[in-house]
């Protein structure tokens, strides 16, 4: 049996990709298969497309780091064909053919019962993207800072940062909106930002070791020089949840936020977290945390996938994009 997928091939150090039919193969022992209905696209999975040996090590290739399904071969006394199931993060999309093939093969321990009251298409709405996003916004609630300034969300418009704004939203939190795009304002009010910054006028003045409290806490999607410029602005006993880097790897700081002030710098990464972490964050998106995200969501084919692709690599998605296969 054949099955199509997003398959990038690499040919005298280029990469290209295309759709092409696969072999289906039976899972492994301890493995279960898992028709795929909706995956969604992710920073990591752009870089995979793109041939980043960072990201994978080997090709020809499927990406795609997050699918949500239903079970075609249990091969485990802990699932049955026809279970509805979840996949994010773990190995899938960098060197385990991932969500953007109609089928994928994966390790049971991987796997999470999806909850009932989300459809596949929600889920994959939410994705690595939205447990990253609530992974973050816990690590903040669970402080003990009681400021009332609003929290920073830097790259706002993109899957982790909206759906942050919009999670920090719904738990009352005035949020403040750090964003490069001038024409994105609308969109980060519509989903809750009650400020929005721009990043050109954030960073004009150089980062300094300490500089009067502005936010209570912060999620920071990008890392580099804006989360060394927003260290020495959280207010005493806040928490910096750090989970991107696309604006540098490197940061400059001084002790004097973590000695002075108490702050935390958290590292967020929800894709290797516990099963046990991950079903916990599906349960309260699934419920207290649940958020409508339709109006944020595109949803694409595999046909047009690749100028999605090329749209989150420039740094250009708003929100989420959703792919849909087909029967």
């Amino acid at each position: 049996m054949q099955y199509s997928a997003y398959y990038v091939e690499e040919k005298d150090g280029a990469f290209s990709a295309s759709i092409s039919k696969l072999e289906l193969k039976k899972p492994e022992d301890g493995f279960v298969q898992i028709k795929v209905s909706h995956s969604s696209l992710n920073y990591k999975d752009a870089l995979s497309a793109s041939g980043n040996k960072g990201v994978t090590r080997n090709y020809p290739f499927v990406p795609g780091i997050d699918a949500a399904g239903t079970i075609t071969d249990a091969n485990s006394s802990q699932f049955n064909e026809g279970d509805e199931v979840i996949v994010t993060g773990y190995d899938m999309g960098m060197n385990t053919p991932g969500g953007f093939g109609e089928f994928i093969n994966v390790p049971i321990g991987w796997v999470v019962k999806k909850p009932s009251n989300l459809s596949s298409l929600e889920a994959m709405s939410i994705g690595t993207a939205g447990l990253t996003a609530a992974a973050s916004v816990l690590k903040i609630n669970e402080s003990s800072n009681q400021s009332e300034l609003p929290v920073l969300v830097s790259g706002s418009t993109g899957g982790v940062g909206s759906i942050s704004v919009m999670l920090l939203s719904k738990l009352g939190k005035e949020v403040s909106a750090l964003t490069g795009k001038a024409s994105s304002v609308d969109f980060l009010q519509s989903i809750g930002a009650n400020n929005i910054i721009m990043r050109d006028e954030y960073l004009e003045a150089p980062a300094k070791a300490m500089e009067r409290p502005l936010f209570s806490s912060a999620i920071d999607t990008v890392g580099g020089n804006v989360l060394s410029k927003m260290l020495p602005q959280i207010s005493p006993h806040g928490v910096v949840a750090c989970c991107g880097n696309v604006a540098g790897i490197e940061v400059s700081t001084t002790v004097f936020p973590f000695i002075l002030r108490g702050i935390t710098l958290a590292g967020i990464d929800s894709a290797e977290s516990s099963l046990e972490f991950k079903i916990g964050l599906w349960n309260k998106l699934a419920g207290e945390w649940s958020l409508d995200l339709s109006s944020m969501v595109k949803i694409v084919t595999k046909e047009n996938l690749q100028q999605e692709i090329d749209l989150i690599l420039k740094g250009g998605q708003q929100g989420r994009v959703v792919l849909e296969h087909g029967e």
